[in-house]
C-alpha cells in the first residue's frame, strides 16, 4: 500500500511537471512572437538551458544525498519562483535567456529530490513506486502541453510566467504536510521494512551504464524537436492553441508507454527492447521533422513517445534499482537527461549557422548524432558480455 506522504509527493510532482512543461515547452513560442526567434535562435536557448541543466541536476543529486531531499525539493521550489517573479518584471532577450537558466537551476534541484523521495524504502516495491512516478509526470505533462496552447491564447503570454508561479507556491504550500506525514511514517517503520529491497540483476551495471547512453540521446531528439515546432506549426499552417493539442501525441504515446511497462516488467534487463526502442526513435525523430501533413505528424509522434518511453524507464529503474547511493544515481540520471537537452539543439543550432541553406540540416546532424549514440549502445553490450 502507498503510504500518504508519498501520494503527497506524487501529486507535487504532477503539479511540478504541469508548470514545467507549461514554461519551458512555450518558452520558445514566447521568444519566437515577442524577439523574433528563429530556428537556430530558440535551439542556441535549448542548447544553453541543458548546458546548466548537466551542472545543476548532477550537483542536486549530490546535494539531495548530502541534506535531505526535503530541503533540496524547497529551495528547488523557492528558486522556480524567483524565476517567475524575475521573468515577469524583465523584457529583453538576454535577460529572459538568464530566466529560462535560473529556472533550469530550481527545478534540477527539484526532480532528483522527487526521485529520492519516492524511491526510498521501497525495496519490494521499487518497480510499483517508480512506475507511477513516471506515470505521474507524464500525465502531468501530457496535460500540460495540450491546454498550455490554448490557455495561452486566452489569458496571454504573460501567463508563462504567472500560472507556473501559481502552481509552485501550491507544492510550497503543501511542503510542511508532506514533511510531517514521511517523519510519523519513517518513525513507525520497522528496521526490517527499512532494509528490504530488491536483489539487483547480476548485469545491473552494465544495463545502467546502457540506459544512461541511451536516455540523453532521446532527450537530443526531444529537444531538437520542441525548439523547432513553432517552425513546424508554421509549415503546418497550425495555430499555437492547435500546435499545443498536435504535438503533444507524443507525450500521451509516452504515457501509454509508461503503463505498459509499469505493469508489464519482461523487459527488465533485456537488451532487445532497449535496443529496438533507440532505433524507433531514431526512424520517428526523422518522420516529426520531415512530416508533410498532420496525420503523418500524429503516426511518427506514436512511435517517437513509445519508444523514448521505455528508454526513460530503463534509466530511471535502473538507477534507483541499487541499495546505495540513489541519490547521486538520481542526479546522474538527470544530468544526462541535461546531456541530451544540450547535445541535440547545440549540434542542430551549429548546423544551422555553419549551412544555413541548406535545407534539413539541423534535422540531419542531430539524426548523424542520435546514429552515434546507437553504435555506442552496441559497443557497451559487446565489449560488456565479452568482460
Amino acid at each position: 500500500m502507498i503510504s500518504r506522504a508519498k501520494i503527497l509527493f506524487y501529486f507535487i510532482e504532477f503539479i511540478n511537471c504541469y508548470a514545467a512543461v507549461y514554461y519551458s515547452n512555450f518558452v520558445f513560442f514566447y521568444l519566437k512572437n515577442t524577439f523574433g526567434f528563429g530556428e537556430a535562435e530558440n535551439l542556441s536557448t535549448a542548447a544553453l538551458g541543458g548546458f546548466v541543466y548537466i551542472i545543476a541536476s548532477w550537483q542536486g543529486g549530490k546535494l539531495a544525498q548530502r541534506y535531505g531531499a526535503i530541503k533540496l525539493l524547497c529551495i528547488g521550489a523557492c528558486g522556480v519562483v524567483l524565476s517567475m517573479v524575475i521573468g515577469m518584471l524583465l523584457s529583453s532577450p538576454a535577460e529572459q535567456i538568464l530566466v529560462y537558466c535560473l529556472w533550469t537551476v530550481g527545478i534540477c534541484l527539484m526532480w532528483p529530490a522527487l526521485e529520492i523521495l519516492v524511491s526510498e524504502r521501497a525495496g519490494k516495491s521499487l518497480p510499483k513506486m517508480v512506475g507511477i512516478y513516471n506515470v505521474t509526470w507524464a500525465v502531468g505533462g501530457s496535460i500540460s502541453y495540450f491546454t498550455a496552447g490554448m490557455l495561452i491564447e486566452k489569458f496571454g503570454m504573460a501567463s508563462l510566467f504567472w500560472i507556473p508561479l501559481g502552481l509552485t507556491l501550491i507544492q510550497l504550500a503543501f511542503m510542511p504536510l508532506a514533511t510531517r506525514w514521511l517523519k510519523r511514517e519513517n518513525n513507525c517503520s520497522t528496521l526490517e521494512e527499512s532494509l528490504t529491497s530488491e536483489f539487483a540483476h547480476p548485469e545491473t551495471r552494465q544495463f545502467i551504464r546502457m540506459a544512461w547512453i541511451a536516455n540523453p540521446f532521446s532527450y537530443v531528439a526531444i529537444n531538437t524537436v520542441i525548439p523547432l515546432i513553432p517552425s513546424l506549426a508554421d509549415k503546418l499552417s497550425l495555430s499555437t492553441a492547435m500546435a499545443g493539442i498536435v504535438c503533444s501525441v507524443w507525450m500521451f504515446a509516452r504515457m501509454t508507454a509508461f503503463v505498459i511497462f509499469w505493469q508489464w516488467t519482461g523487459w527488465h534487463y533485456r537488451f532487445h527492447g532497449l535496443a529496438g526502442s533507440f532505433l524507433i526513435m531514431i526512424v520517428s525523430f526523422f518522420g516529426i521533422l520531415m512530416a508533410s501533413s498532420v496525420g503523418f505528424l500524429i503516426a511518427a509522434q506514436v512511435g517517437f513517445g513509445l519508444s523514448i518511453g521505455l528508454i526513460y524507464f530503463s534509466s530511471l529503474y535502473y538507477s534507483m534499482n541499487v541499495t546505495e547511493n540513489q541519490g547521486a544515481n538520481a542526479g546522474f540520471h538527470e544530468a544526462m537527461i541535461g546531456a541530451g537537452q544540450f547535445i541535440g539543439p547545440a549540434v542542430g543550432a551549429a548546423a544551422l549557422y555553419l549551412v544555413p541553406a541548406a535545407a534539413g540540416i539541423g534535422a540531419w546532424s542531430v539524426g548523424g548524432v542520435l546514429c552515434v549514440g546507437f553504435s555506442s549502445l552496441l559497443l557497451v553490450r559487446h565489449y560488456g558480455r565479452r568482460s
